[in-house]
């Protein structure tokens, strides 16, 4: 590589960086979440904004081909990875226990009804979606159905925490339910991306393969997480050797998963779960990787989701209209009535179906990487880009204002 090229990328890491601080500071300061603002920085020095003011420059800084492209390329997909690791490491299967009911009935509903939802829209009104094959519109339809189904875990456990709520018996319950909606969704997610890519295991059937690639999954997280109780006995006096050797295992699940046909981003979302909370030197060790990844790693990260569209060219007003209304509608209306069900009142219960309903950064991972393997294309990627930006805002808000009002 020419040194032209490395000093290329590490110029991009610097614009990138600078920018997604900068914006995520000021969206802050107006309470908003900072993933929204990375975002819209990276729209500002992507093909949306730069490349309309000043072409040459964003062709320089920014080659869509040769060693520096590679080289962004790479990182971006090292980012992802260290972000759906730490997004693992929020889950804690030990809450879902202490309201199994309550979350139980929460989630199937917040997930069913969603998953629903979008699949008959875009079965529906194939048209709008662009008028894809009917072996395609299959598939396109069950991943819009995932993508409606999940929810925001970094985004709704921060606007909690804010907010005061996190240890809440409220609180409680919707980080139980981001937790089994986002291990839901990914895992479907991975089945529809394995099968749109024809990447089954080879020599197997897809019937045999699928169920393979789910006993690869369990097999991951249950040998981590036995790992990470014996390194809690081989480690004690060192939190930084016990998440390095948390990192080993990601990086050794990404390696597996790859061979197995499944996306890599599965894999570190896995083994993050794997290590996740569930005692003081965890956590301890857990808080010194957050501090990396949010400062440097996600930052990095979303700012790239704005270079990858122009947002103008590729805005489709019915669609995004579309996409924000129907998804609102089955996760909040889903997620209250399931709460509903399992007996909570219905302030809380609604509290509850608005939390759920912010899908920020997981629907932007969720958008890039069906967009990076040819799933979707950029009207659906900005219709499903914009939908995570409008409901990670108007959560908050809508929240604070049912909890102020009892």
């Amino acid at each position: 590589m020419a040194p032209h090229d490395i000093a290329v990328i590490f110029l991009d890491i610097v614009i990138m960086l600078s920018i997604a601080l900068s914006f995520g500071h000021l969206m802050r300061r107006l309470h908003i979440p900072s993933i929204v603002g990375e975002l819209i920085g990276g729209i500002v020095i992507g093909p949306t904004v730069l490349g309309r003011l000043s072409p040459n420059a964003y062709d320089w800084l920014f080659p869509n081909v040769g060693p520096a492209y590679m080289g962004i390329d790479v990182l971006t997909q090292i980012c992802v990875l260290f972000f759906l690791f730490f997004v693992g490491l929020e889950v804690d299967i030990g809450m879902i226990k202490k309201r199994l009911y309550n979350i139980a009935w929460t989630s199937l509903m917040g997930i069913a009804l969603p998953f629903v939802l979008g699949f008959s829209l875009v079965i529906l009104s194939p048209q709008l979606w662009g008028g894809h094959a009917q072996s395609m519109l299959k598939l396109l339809a069950l991943f819009i159905g995932t993508a409606f189904s999940i929810s925001a875990l970094p985004v709704i456990a921060r606007m909690l925490k804010d907010m005061g709520l996190l240890k809440t018996d409220t609180g409680m319950i919707v980080m139980g339910v981001a937790t089994i909606n986002d291990l839901v969704g990914w895992s479907l997610f991975t089945l529809v991306l394995n099968e749109f890519a024809y990447r089954d295991v080879p020599g197997l059937s897809p019937y045999t393969s699928f169920i393979v690639v789910l006993l690869t999954l369990m097999f991951l997280l249950m040998a981590g997480r036995v790992l990470a109780q014996k390194a809690l006995q081989w480690l004690k006096p060192c939190s930084a050797c016990y998440m390095g050797l948390a990192m080993v295992f990601m990086l050794l699940a990404v390696v597996i998963v790859e061979l197995m046909g499944i996306h890599a981003a599965f894999g570190a979302f896995m083994a993050g779960a794997a290590f996740s909370r569930g005692s003081d030197k965890r956590i301890e060790a857990n808080d010194m990787l957050s501090r990396l990844v949010m400062c440097f790693f996600a930052p990095i990260y979303f700012v790239s989701i704005g270079l990858r569209a122009d947002f103008f060219k590729s805005f489709d007003l019915l669609l995004a209209a579309a996409t924000l209304l129907m998804a609102c509608a089955g996760k909040v209306i889903g997620a209250t009535l399931g709460a509903k069900i399992s007996g909570l009142p219905s302030r809380q219960a609604a509290a509850i179906g608005i939390a759920l309903n912010s899908r920020g950064a997981m629907e932007m991972v969720l958008a890039r990487v069906a967009r990076d393997a040819g799933l979707i294309d950029d009207r659906i990627f900005v219709a499903l880009i914009i939908m995570a930006v409008i409901t990670s805002i108007i959560s908050g808000p809508m929240i604070k204002r049912l909890v102020t009002a009892e």
